[in-house]
């Protein structure tokens, strides 16, 4: 496959030329084509990194799905682990071509351009940049650009065990950084705390029949109406017994999906729910599902069956990411008007990172509210003081000492 051209030379360019690089996540969903999947992205990562001879490598996650990693080494004793995913959510009712980058207006348009492209140009301009200008006092950078963040965070999971469990795996990640920034749209603020998330199946089972004399039966949907009515009084009293964050709020519950049944005319025998469980920092992840099997096991007659969470994600704390982001302000106070330390009640890589033992911030160009949109596009001039910013935090390790 053909290369398209790995040496824009402005954020700008950078910028554009990965949003003309489909990188579609499918979500789940079985698809072809080539639009979906990160591999077309990895490819142009690799070849921009071997152009500035920086030392990269290629970590395959999943089959044809990859990690692709670049390391700045300036024999610091600091280490700034500077993350991105390579992946986009899918282009459904976009009103814009999703692959066609247009500049108007001070913006620039297209699939990513916000979430998270625009971060990614941003640490690909800097991390050049350091490559080009040799900083003296520079930290040691590590650039991973991770896969599968929009659907099931399969990258930064493999990622955050490369210092660990799986120690070997890669040569440039090999010890624990001493600090993580992730690229997420922030508006240029910084994101020292936001909430984790639980995602978990509950399955009632009923008995079929005829629908014509529902009493030979047990109807699973009246059963799981019951959860669903007592899943709101849950919801509610957390709001009462959970004092919420000072920075991203309080914990939710939210029954997201519902199924059940085959047939109007057959009395339904199973039906599931989703539940999305938000967890603030300070929270103990790992009662979470005991606790609602608990307080519906008290108010319900029958059995449930609880399935393994298909998501866990801790919540990016700020009890120790107090000198990073102080640093990082810093740097946003040189390149623009004042910013302040925020929390976002959305998650991100952080929340891996931090859970990994490395103080994490998230820190991007845009806004979140343009992140999956149908016109998605990034300011321009955000775009490059984002680029600045990661520069200097990089170029100068006695920030963070």
């Amino acid at each position: 496959m053909a290369i398209q051209n790995t040496q824009p030379e402005s954020v700008v360019d950078l910028l554009s030329a990965l949003i003309a690089i489909p990188s579609v996540n499918p979500m789940g969903r079985d698809v072809t084509g080539e639009i979906y999947f990160e591999g077309r992205v990895s490819d142009w990562l690799q070849a921009f990194f071997e152009s500035v001879s920086a030392d990269c490598e290629r970590i395959e996650v999943s089959p044809g799905r990859d990690n692709v990693i670049a390391r700045f080494d300036n024999g610091s004793d600091v280490t700034i682990l500077l993350d991105v995913h390579q992946d986009t959510v899918p282009v459904d009712g976009m009103t814009i071509s999703p692959f066609a980058p247009v500049i108007k207006g001070g913006k620039l348009f297209g699939r990513g351009a916000c979430d998270v492209k625009g971060g990614m140009a941003a640490m690909l301009h800097a991390f050049r940049r350091l490559i080009r200008e040799q900083p003296a006092e520079a930290a040691n950078v590590v650039l991973s650009c991770t896969c599968d963040e929009e659907s099931t965070t399969t990258g930064i999971n493999d990622l955050v065990q490369y210092w660990g469990v799986a120690k070997g795996k890669s040569r440039l990640l090999a010890q624990r950084p001493t600090f993580a920034v992730i690229a997420e749209p922030t508006l240029l603020d910084v994101v020292v705390a936001h909430r984790g998330v639980t995602r978990f199946k509950i399955h009632t089972a009923g008995r079929a029949c005829h629908s014509s004399d529902p009493s030979q039966g047990v109807n699973a949907i009246y059963r799981m109406a019951r959860v669903v009515e007592a899943l709101e009084e849950y919801a509610e009293l957390l709001t009462k017994t959970i004092a919420p964050h000072p920075l991203c709020g309080g914990a939710t519950l939210s029954v997201g999906l519902i199924s059940g049944g085959t047939s109007v005319n057959i009395v339904p025998d199973e039906c599931v729910i989703e539940i999305d469980r938000r967890i603030i920092p300070g929270e103990d992840r790992s009662v979470v599902v005991d606790s609602i099997r608990q307080f519906l096991a008290e108010r319900v007659d029958f059995d449930m069956q609880f399935d393994e969470p298909w998501i866990e994600s801790s919540p990016l704390t700020d009890s120790d990411n107090e000198q990073l982001a102080r640093a990082m302000l810093n740097c946003v106070q040189q390149a623009d008007k004042t910013h302040a330390a925020i929390g976002v009640p959305f998650g991100t890589h952080a929340s891996r990172t931090c859970a990994a033992g490395v103080p994490s911030v998230v820190f991007g160009p845009g806004s979140i509210d343009q992140a999956h949109t149908k016109d998605e596009f990034v300011e321009i001039d955000q775009l490059k003081k984002a680029a600045d910013v990661y520069f200097r935090l990089c170029s100068d390790a006695t920030l963070l000492r």
